[in-house]
């Protein structure tokens, strides 16, 4: 459990400072480079999740005797733990974030979404309803659900292939090293 715990812990920390360097950069600051943070975040975000969650993965497997299989299924498990803990971080790190450190971001969020709503041409009226929801405790109770499940859902799928490709097999005559 520990090491599902650590390295979720340092997945939501790389994320938190991930978003810290895009509002030190101006990039969480304005709607004009909103697009810009949404690939940069996105992409970065990938790759700390692929590198964490594989480092998760090798690191539980390492725990387990070359005696005894680590299957795909224990593999998938360790990589889902890593991504369970990091979404739960990361609802702590993100309201940090919120909160404490750039404090006008939900207002950047509620911006950018009136702008495409806008360029959707949908009415003033909907528009402040749909605004009213986003400010309200519901809207941010469903806006931490939405994105807790889309990560790790994310998440999962890279547990999925990473799986793959860290399972072993058990090593019944330890005289021979294992194959990766």
């Amino acid at each position: 459990m520990k090491t599902y715990v650590t390295y979720g812990f340092f997945l939501a920390l790389g994320g938190l400072l991930l978003n810290v360097l895009l509002y030190l950069t101006g990039f969480h600051s304005t709607v004009d480079k909103w697009v810009a943070a949404q690939w940069i975040g996105g992409i970065a975000g990938l790759a700390l999740g692929i590198v964490l969650i594989v480092l998760g993965i090798k690191a539980r497997r390492a725990e387990v005797p070359l005696t005894e299989e680590f299957s795909y299924g224990w593999a998938l498990g360790a990589g889902v733990l890593v991504s369970l803990f990091s979404c739960l971080f990361g609802i702590v790190t993100n309201f940090l974030y919120t909160h404490f450190i750039n404090t006008g971001f939900q207002e950047l969020i509620i911006q950018v979404q009136t702008t495409k709503w806008e360029a959707a041409g949908m009415s003033s009226e909907r528009i402040e309803q749909a605004e009213k929801m986003m400010r309200s405790p519901l809207g941010s109770i469903l806006n931490v659900v939405f994105v807790f499940l889309f990560i790790m859902f994310i998440n999962t799928v890279i547990s999925l292939i990473a799986a793959a490709f860290l399972k072993r097999a058990a090593v019944e005559d330890l005289s021979v090293p294992p194959v990766a």
